[in-house]
């Protein structure tokens, strides 16, 4: 079609090497050959013999381990050669891949969006933080579409409290990110789910590690349900400490199902009830109406004063910097939290932020723990007995320190209970919950989850063929070929679940360094790769092309974005 209507002299240069390219790659789509022909012209490589025409060597960094990625370069790698451009793995273990997307050491490297809750709002604020690979990538990029032009303007975004207009802003955002051509993205991450059919009435969550399973109805055999969830690890290893206010080694999908927060994450970004059963919002401010009647699982009451306990010891002082909690925005404009004469919780912010509730969404790091399970529940206890782990010691900011004292026990309001587990090593090989009976959101029809470990995903497929495993929840359990075989080959025994994309997989380039400084060569890596061909290979078919860095079920995110430079 270019070929047809361009202009006889450029039809001259062109044809050459768009003969060449069909002639060699005999099974590949038109959409591809497409692709390969706009990356020629953009590198301005049209006629072999043309002296502009440069060969390009790229440094791609990728995390040490991650085999997926690694089989995805070399599929890149393929792609690209015919363009002249050449890639240089370079395998870095988690802090030097860190340091190097930091500090800007790389041509192209793999990133992912961090998908619901957090896109956009919070992952774009880590850019700002230099928390990952785009504040050096968008360092090259001059003009209206620099880095301070959207930095700018996304904090116009976030300040904005009217809807409509705080709309418009993100769609600038979103457009001159897009137009900046620094993101190949690949494809969305769907969550998969495989069940035995005794179960029914599950439905994927809305964040990567939601796992719904108080939905679910057992319709027949006993009502204790064996899982293998996917974690951060991938395969499941342990729960952790199983506090809810930090980090790793806990696993998103157990503190979700034991600790609530005021509101949740729902379809397409709407934030619902949890803790919270309504709320009022101004420039400011919000006021919560707490929900009555809801019980830990220890049997203490969840009122205001137990709220403002855990917002004392998650948000004091020196655990707001980004060190700690500081990652995203929320602990650094929240300005006081208290009670009200009628037991509503009032939080008040020092500048308009409209971020508030999509953060107090999160599943970390501000759920909410009985008031028996904190080692002190006195007027200072954030300061002298504070709820963070022990491993972090004494905290200091400033002239202010508290004492981490970690929790006493794990509970919380949510549907299931910790009741025990059994180590393997420093691993878990197997964690019981039990029911909550007094849950506010109906008491779930399974009465006894037990998580179980397996040193491979072989071994996974093989439990749930023989029965002794009955579901599995999250990515990285199941190999993508043994998913396809649940899908088809075993469908008369299994449901299965794959929930809309979450996240994007994207590669970021660098454009403050040479030759990705260059637009062209940026959009040429983007016309040149054939994604379907990659997610065919590699995922199964099991996932869907990108074209734009962000969901379109992200907040915000449903906007068109040209020029495409995706074909």
């Amino acid at each position: 079609i270019l070929l047809f209507f361009a202009p006889r002299s450029f039809q001259q240069q062109l044809l050459p090497a768009a003969s060449r390219t069909i002639a060699e790659t005999t099974e590949m789509s038109l959409r591809s050959c497409l692709g390969l022909v706009l990356s020629v012209l953009l590198l301005d490589c049209a006629r072999s013999a043309n002296e502009n025409c440069q060969k390009r060597n790229l440094d791609f960094v990728i995390l040490e381990g991650d085999a997926m990625h690694a089989a995805v370069e070399d599929d890149i790698r393929s792609e690209l050669e015919p363009l002249g451009i050449s890639l240089t793995a370079r395998f870095l273990n988690k802090s030097a891949f860190n340091a190097a997307m930091r500090s800007g050491d790389f041509h192209l490297c793999f990133s992912e969006t961090w998908g619901a809750p957090y896109d956009p709002a919070s992952y774009v604020t880590g850019w700002m933080a230099n928390d990952e690979a785009h504040y050096s990538a968008m360092s090259g990029v001059t003009g209206t579409n620099s880095r301070d032009n959207i930095f700018e303007k996304v904090n116009l975004a976030l300040a904005e409290t009217r809807q409509a207009q705080r709309e418009a802003l993100w769609e600038q955002v979103h457009s001159m990110v897009h137009e900046s051509a620094v993101n190949l993205p690949l494809w969305g991450k769907r969550i998969p789910a495989v069940l035995n059919q005794r179960l029914a009435g599950y439905f994927p969550g809305f964040q990567q590690f939601d796992y719904p399973v108080q939905k679910i109805m057992v319709q027949s055999g006993i009502k204790t349900v064996t899982i293998a969830p996917g974690a951060q690890t991938g395969l499941f290893q342990s729960v952790g400490r199983l506090d809810p206010h930090s980090y790793r080694p806990n696993e998103f999908f157990a503190n979700n199902w034991v600790y609530e927060g005021l509101v949740s994450y729902g379809a397409d970004g709407m934030i619902m009830p949890a803790l919270a059963e309504s709320w009022t919002e101004a420039a400011e401010e919000a006021t919560f109406k707490l929900r009555a009647g809801v019980k830990f699982h220890d049997g203490e009451d969840w009122n205001c004063t137990v709220a403002k306990l855990n917002f004392d010891h998650v948000f004091a002082e020196p655990l707001t910097s980004a060190d700690y909690h500081g990652w995203y925005k929320l602990p650094t404009v929240l300005k006081s939290w208290t009670c009200n004469a009628n037991g509503d919780l009032v939080l008040k912010t020092d500048a308009p932020y409209s971020g508030v509730l999509q953060e107090l969404s999160f599943i970390r790091p501000l759920r909410m723990l009985s008031p028996a399970s904190f080692k002190s529940t006195a007027s200072d206890s954030w300061k002298t007995h504070n709820s963070c782990p022990t491993g972090w010691g004494t905290v200091t900011s400033g002239t202010e320190s508290i004492v981490c004292a970690g929790i006493q026990n794990p509970s919380g309001t949510g549907p299931f209970k910790f009741y025990s587990r059994t180590a393997d090593g420093d691993k878990d090989a197997e964690v019981v919950f039990h029911r909550h009976e007094e849950y506010w959101g109906g008491v779930p029809n399974i009465a006894i989850l037990n998580i179980k470990r397996f040193e491979t995903s072989a071994a996974v497929k093989a439990a749930l063929l023989d029965g002794t495993l009955d579901m599995v929840a999250g990515d990285g359990v199941l190999a993508p070929a043994d998913l396809k075989e649940f899908m088809t080959s075993h469908a008369d025994r299994f449901y299965t679940f794959l929930s809309p994309a979450m996240m994007h997989s994207i590669v970021v380039m660098n454009s403050g360094k040479a030759p990705t400084d260059d637009i062209q060569l940026r959009k040429a890596i983007i016309h040149g790769v054939d994604k379907a061909s990659i997610i065919n290979k590699e995922l199964d078919g099991l996932a869907h092309s990108a074209d734009r860095l962000f969901p379109a079920s992200a907040p915000y995110s449903n906007v068109e974005l040209t020029p495409r430079w995706d074909f």
